[in-house]
Formats: C-alpha cells, structure tokens, sequence
C-alpha cells in the first residue's frame, strides 16, 4: 500500500543579474525548474509558492513568471517585498513552496547564484 502524500514547505532563492523584467525573469524560471527537478514535482503537487524580492528589484512580479508554467493555473501565488536589513543580498528572489510529496523523497531547497550564500549548507540542488 502507498503512503499518503505529506505537505511540505520548501524554500530556495536565487539573485537577479539587472533590475529589469528579462532578468528577473530568467532567475525564477532556473529557481523554478530547480525546485521541481530537484524535488520531482508536477503542477498539481504545488499547492502554493510564496516570493519576496528585495527592494531593488521592481521590474516585474516573480508570480506573474510562475504563473505561465505549464499545469500551474491552480497554483496560489503571491509576491512580497523582502523586509529591508542592512548588508542584506541585493536583487535577490527567495521563495517559499507548499507542495504535495511522497514521504520518502527528502526534500531540496535550491539556493542558485550569489544566493549560495544565504545557505552555503543548501546551495545548488541540496
């Protein structure tokens, strides 16, 4: 018999080349087709992924990205700003990811680009 799926909360976050739409842009897409490479998701299994961007970058909604991704037109998306901290990461994309997993797989959170740094314990697929 198989185990029921287990609600997850995952993170990751990714910076941005430019304020600009194609930058920012390109950056969710790679956090996106990360989280769910690396934790083998299908649209229906996200249940919703929160963004924050930090107060430099205004070009374009992270959401509005995610929301042309095949089989996520019933995915709840939301855009935040990040609180501002002073020496905080500049043009940085975090986000945070409810989804629908089997209860083996353990879970990756992608920390791409400069993001690295924020956790140097996750960074890449891990």
């Amino acid at each position: 018999m198989t185990e029921p799926l287990r609600l997850r909360a995952l993170r990751g976050a990714t910076t941005a080349e430019e304020n600009s739409s194609a930058s920012i842009a390109a950056a969710v897409q790679e956090l996106l087709a990360a989280l769910i490479e690396s934790n083998g998701l299908e649209g229906p299994r996200v249940v919703s992924v929160t963004f924050s961007v930090t107060a430099d970058l205004d070009a374009c909604f992270p959401a509005a990205v995610a929301r042309r991704w095949a089989g996520w037109n019933e995915v709840a998306l939301l855009d935040c700003q990040q609180m501002t901290v002073a020496g905080d990461l500049p043009r940085c994309i975090r986000l945070l990811a409810h989804v629908w997993m089997e209860p083996q797989r353990q879970p990756h959170h992608p920390y791409l680009r400069e993001a690295m740094r924020l956790r140097p314990d996750r960074s890449g697929h891990n």
